[in-house]
């Protein structure tokens, strides 16, 4: 070796550099108490709901036998989510939302209380269940907002991307772990233990909730009404970015959603045996991604990562419905999850980083609205073409159309794939309050 030569940089530095890029980035849990908290929070609940979210559907399987009977809570669970959705985030703008999370969350506590009691009966009956199921779809709506718009709140604003992530995580290895987790629960020990369980892990949830601090609403926030809902409506129509992260939302769900018709892409391939992995297959790949993403946190163009992710979900779809073998199939849906996890960061980082802070709980009533409709319809569009032109055929022509339909939104809305959180106005006012406000909303001990 020439003396003269400079030395190559050491290997381990190289290295630590390369696992922070592909690690979670914990800056959130190591700056902010009550993300700690929230995020603790949300894990343990998320893991409860999957209990109730199996054992449901199996107790009206078991009182009724019909499929129709137990598709039915789907249709009883829409429109409040929907309605209260959209009323939740006006109080989210207008209240503490630490108060408003609390409340929803004892509330949802106390209507799995009434499905354990309604299951403990000699003859459990089914109306309640419906009942339940309604009002706890409208408790959902009123929670969600003031939950999603929490964490801006409580996280310093360089922070957002890596807290999305940590919550994605949770959320990801729950989507795998917790439906077995229930089916296991639910066939051995019945569903009124699954109740019982998820009772407790509502208590849990409420024991870490109350320690966040009060999240008191801005100065001057709009009282709660029809009109300040409106207004958050024309606030997201104003802007064409957001309206292009809700289109690309809706449009990828609408297309490439095909959960439904996954038992008979199972039997089409002859692999029966494949139905679970086939539901794990998206939230293992999006999992992955949310173990590795660390490089997000260096993203500045948002909007375009978000049209990249969404082109790579439509055409992971269209690879799985093309493939003629199970493995390969499995593959797609992973990417096609790993894809959507990127679609969902890229999302979540651009409503928090540049919707104003009275605006946001409003915000978060539109942004459940576009996911909350998208996968519905989409199960009915993968449903009918199933039947029109086969299985897989409306596998691979929804991800083709998911495809021209995400590059069509990117056209007609240069805004999205102008989005740099660097430069961009909102973003930058967003930004300014959020910094002078963090000295109080977000301490670090």
């Amino acid at each position: 070796m020439n003396v003269d030569e400079p030395p190559h940089p050491p290997v381990p530095g190289r290295a630590r550099k390369l696992v922070r890029s592909l690690t979670p980035d914990l800056s959130p849990w190591r700056s902010s108490r009550d993300f700690r908290y929230l995020w603790t929070s949300g894990c343990v609940t998320s893991f409860g709901s999957f209990l109730t979210f199996i054992a449901v559907p199996m107790q009206i399987k078991e009182l009724t036998g019909s499929s129709f009977a137990v598709g039915l809570i789907g249709a009883v669970e829409l429109v409040p989510l929907i309605v209260f959705g959209l009323w939740g985030g006006a109080l989210a703008d207008a209240l503490d939302r630490r108060k408003l999370v609390l409340r929803a969350e004892a509330a949802l506590g106390l209507l799995a209380g009434l499905l354990l009691l309604n299951a403990l009966l000699p003859h459990p009956l089914l109306w309640p269940v419906y009942v339940v199921a309604a009002l706890a779809a409208a408790a959902d709506g009123l929670q969600r907002p003031a939950l999603d718009s929490l964490t801006p709140r409580v996280v310093p604003h360089q922070h957002l991307a890596a807290a999305f992530a940590l919550k994605s995580l949770y959320h990801n290895v729950a989507s795998i772990a917790g439906p077995a987790l229930a089916g296991v629960v639910v066939a051995f020990a019945g569903v009124q233990t699954a109740y019982a369980l998820d009772i407790l892990t509502f208590a849990v949830s409420l024991l870490l909730l109350v320690r966040i601090r009060a999240v008191p609403p801005p100065t001057g926030a709009e009282r709660p009404s029809v009109q300040a809902v409106l207004n958050g409506v024309r606030y997201a129509w104003s802007r064409k970015d957001l309206l292009g992260t809700y289109a690309i939302d809706t449009c990828a769900m609408l297309f490439a959603f095909p959960v439904a018709v996954f038992p008979f892409l199972a039997s089409d391939l002859g692999a029966d045996w494949a139905l679970g992995p086939m539901y794990a297959a998206s939230a293992l790949g999006a999992l992955l991604v949310g173990a590795t993403s660390g490089w997000t946190s260096r993203v500045h163009r948002h909007g375009r990562l978000l049209v990249a992710a969404a082109v790579g979900w439509g055409g992971a779809m269209a690879f799985a419905g093309l493939s003629e073998h199970i493995w390969l199939v499995l593959l797609g849906l992973a990417l096609a999850g790993g894809a959507d996890e990127i679609s969902g960061l890229a999302r979540s980082t651009m409503w928090n980083q540049s919707i104003p802070d009275e605006l946001r709980g409003r915000m978060a009533g539109v942004e459940l609205l576009s996911y909350s409709v998208g996968p519905q319809l989409g199960q009915v569009r993968a449903g009918t073409m199933a039947g029109l032109i086969g299985v897989r055929a409306a596998v691979w022509t929804g991800g083709v159309a998911c495809v021209v339909a995400v590059v069509a939104v990117a056209a007609a809305l240069p805004k999205l794939l102008a989005y740099d959180d660097r430069t961009d106005p909102h973003a930058a006012a967003v930004r300014a309050a959020h910094e002078h406000a963090e000295p109080e909303a977000a301490p670090t001990t």
